[in-house]
C-alpha cells in the first residue's frame, strides 16, 4: 500500500514518462506533450525543446536572409559614404565586398568605426575580420555547433556555384530554439508605437493601428483591409517577411526589424521624398 503521505517529485514523475522510452520523433513529442498536460514543464520549456528537436531538419537556407536583402558595404566606399548605412540598419556587423557582392572579402564590425571616429589611421581592408562561408544544405544543429566551437556570430552563404546566397547569424540559428530573441535596439513594452530616430525615420512597433499611423504622421494609408502597420506590410508582400527585407507603401519605405516566421513585430519607416516615392512607384 502506498504511502499517503508520499508524494512522488517531479523528478519521479518525469522518469516514471521517460521510461516508456519512445521508438521514434513522433512518440517522442507525444510524451512531451504528455509531460506538459501533468504540468511537470510549462509552455516555454515545451517549446525550446521542441524547437532543439527541429533543429536537425532545418537547413541554413530556411533561415537565412536572402542576398537581396543583405546590407553590405564595397570596400572602395569610404567611411562617409556608408557611417549612414552602419546608423540605420544599427546592425553590428557587415559584409564587405570588392567589385562584386560574390566578392566578399571579409567582415567588419561596426565597434571597429570608433578607431575611425577617434581620428585614428583608418583603413577599411586592414579592419576586416575572416568571413566565414557555409553551404546552404548545412543542418542548423550543425552551423550551431561550429559557431560555439569557433566563437563566430556571422557565416556567409552560398550555393552551389559559390556564390553568394545570403547570410545567417548565430541569432537566427538560437531564434528557431528559444523564439525570438530581443536586443538592445529593440522595444521596451512601455515605449510609445512610434518613436522617432531621427528626422524622417521612425521606429514603428508593428500593431501599431493604421489609423494611429496616419494621425501620428499625417499620412494616408489604406485602412480598408488591414488594420495595423504589420499586417499592410504583410498584404503587401503577400506574405510573413524576413528581417531586413524592404517594402515601399505610399510615401514610406518599411524595413523589417524584428519578425518570426508567424508575425512582423517591428519596422523602421522612413518617410520618402516625392522624387523617391515617385521611383518606387515606377
Amino acid at each position: 500500500m502506498d504511502d499517503p503521505e508520499h508524494k512522488p517529485s517531479l523528478l519521479d514523475r518525469l522518469s516514471a514518462l521517460l521510461l516508456r522510452e519512445p521508438e521514434d520523433r513522433e512518440q517522442l513529442i507525444e510524451l512531451l506533450h504528455s509531460s506538459y498536460e501533468r504540468h511537470l514543464f510549462d509552455s516555454d520549456a515545451l517549446s525550446i525543446i521542441e524547437g532543439a528537436l527541429s533543429m536537425s531538419e532545418l537547413a541554413v537556407r530556411d533561415v537565412m536572409v536572402p542576398r537581396a536583402q543583405m546590407d553590405m558595404i564595397d570596400i572602395a566606399d569610404s567611411p562617409e559614404s556608408f557611417v549612414p548605412l552602419v546608423l540605420e540598419t544599427a546592425h553590428s556587423r557587415f559584409p564587405v565586398f570588392e567589385g562584386e557582392r560574390d566578392k566578399v572579402l571579409g567582415i567588419l564590425l561596426a565597434k571597429d568605426l570608433l578607431r575611425y571616429y577617434a581620428g585614428e589611421d583608418f583603413d577599411l581592408r586592414d579592419m576586416l575580420r575572416p568571413a566565414v562561408f557555409v553551404p546552404e544544405s548545412k543542418r542548423l544543429n550543425v552551423l550551431l555547433r561550429d559557431f560555439r566551437a569557433n566563437r563566430n556570430h556571422m557565416a556567409i552563404v552560398v550555393d552551389e556555384y559559390g556564390g553568394v546566397a545570403g547570410l545567417v547569424t548565430i541569432e537566427d540559428v538560437l531564434e528557431q530554439i528559444v523564439g525570438d530573441i530581443d536586443d538592445e535596439y529593440d522595444y521596451d513594452e512601455d515605449e510609445d508605437n512610434i518613436v522617432e530616430e531621427r528626422p524622417g525615420f521612425y521606429r514603428v512597433k508593428a500593431q501599431t493601428e493604421i489609423a494611429d499611423f496616419n494621425d501620428t504622421l499625417v499620412s494616408d494609408l489604406p485602412i480598408d483591409e488591414v488594420d495595423t502597420v504589420g499586417g499592410l506590410v504583410v498584404r503587401s508582400l503577400g506574405r510573413v517577411p524576413k528581417r531586413g527585407e524592404r517594402v515601399t507603401v505610399g510615401s514610406f519605405q518599411f524595413q523589417v526589424l524584428r519578425a518570426d516566421s508567424r508575425r512582423i513585430h517591428s519596422l523602421l519607416v522612413q518617410r520618402l521624398s516625392p522624387d523617391e516615392g515617385a521611383l518606387a512607384a515606377s
